[in-house]
């Protein structure tokens, strides 16, 4: 089920503006790109690295990266796509809404685009497809990102964390959730954002929440019983990665808690992996801390 909520639709941006459609490994991907590759400095045209954002949910779009990280179009061309099955691009196959397509649509976005050496962010799902894409495909990636994510489903410690920052309510909801996705169990789960997702939360943006294009049958395909989500793994592939991972997690996260963080961290090869954590912040940490969180990100760019 796609719910389009108030805002942008059937494929078009405000102010009437085309949406960008790409086809990558026989699906059509929503693409959206802010800043120039290459910019004038001085006597030559200077080249910045390019950020290509994957979107958390599954069900979700990259509306939720906008506008906060338009404070890095300065240092970097940053590139929001919505994954296959999710926001405004197209389903393709449903055996295809799996993390190895999803990883593999990365590398084909890239190649379509003509992009090398990308810097690639995953948040929470979104960083579920950075491992896909990063394990699958060594050597592709110039840097990775991977925020508020973790290598697996431990669903002992998430249940932990989700009980101790929610309480009684959270206990009954969660656990609701997690015994039989159904819309009705995810409608009560989602009434709870602020209390589950936030340390604060006044950091909930109810205005971002309505411009969001929601796809829940992909939620109930990946997260619903059988699901991949109950069977992904990736301790033992992160051994494949190769290049600088910066890994930020938030203290009081609650959905992906900081210990799947330190674990994550542990399953890269030696040197490659760092772990920052950051305190007083929930799910998603760039919402909470933001001036901390793009402190790392632009120095992670930089470098």
């Amino acid at each position: 089920m796609r719910r389009r909520l108030p805002g942008p639709a059937g494929g078009r941006r405000a102010g009437g503006t085309k949406a960008v459609y790409v086809t990558v490994n026989g699906c059509r991907l929503f693409v959206d790109i802010e800043g120039a590759k290459l910019v004038p400095d001085g006597t030559v045209m200077r080249e910045k690295p390019t950020l290509l954002l994957l979107h958390g949910g599954p069900a979700f779009d990259h509306s939720m990266y906008k506008p906060a990280f338009s404070r890095l179009a300065d240092i970097a061309q940053i590139v929001y796509y919505d994954h296959r099955a999710n926001g405004r691009s197209d389903d393709g196959p449903i055996g295809s809404w799996t993390l190895g397509q999803w990883g593999d649509d990365v590398k084909g976005l890239c190649e379509v685009l003509g992009i090398e050496k990308p810097v690639v962010l995953g948040t929470s799902f979104g960083g579920f497809v950075a491992q896909a894409y990063a394990t699958r495909h060594p050597g592709h990636a110039g840097k990775l990102i991977l925020m508020n994510t973790a290598a697996r489903l431990d669903l002992e410690t998430s249940m932990f964390a989700l009980h101790r920052g929610g309480g009684s309510r959270a206990r009954s909801v969660t656990d609701r959730l997690w015994m039989g996705l159904n819309p009705a169990a995810v409608l009560d789960y989602l009434a709870m954002r602020e209390l589950l997702y936030y340390a604060f939360p006044a950091a909930d943006d109810p205005e971002e929440n309505c411009r969001a294009v929601v796809r829940q049958s992909v939620l109930f395909y990946f997260s619903g019983p059988g699901g991949e989500h109950w069977r992904m793994d990736y301790r033992e592939d992160l051994a494949r990665v190769t290049c600088p991972t910066l890994v930020i997690g938030a203290e009081d996260d609650h959905i992906t808690p900081i210990e799947q963080s330190v674990e994550l961290v542990e399953c890269l090869p030696p040197g490659l992996g760092r772990l920052e954590r950051l305190a007083g912040a929930g799910h998603p940490i760039y919402r909470e801390r933001p001036e901390e969180t793009f402190a790392l990100l632009r120095e992670f760019l930089l470098t």
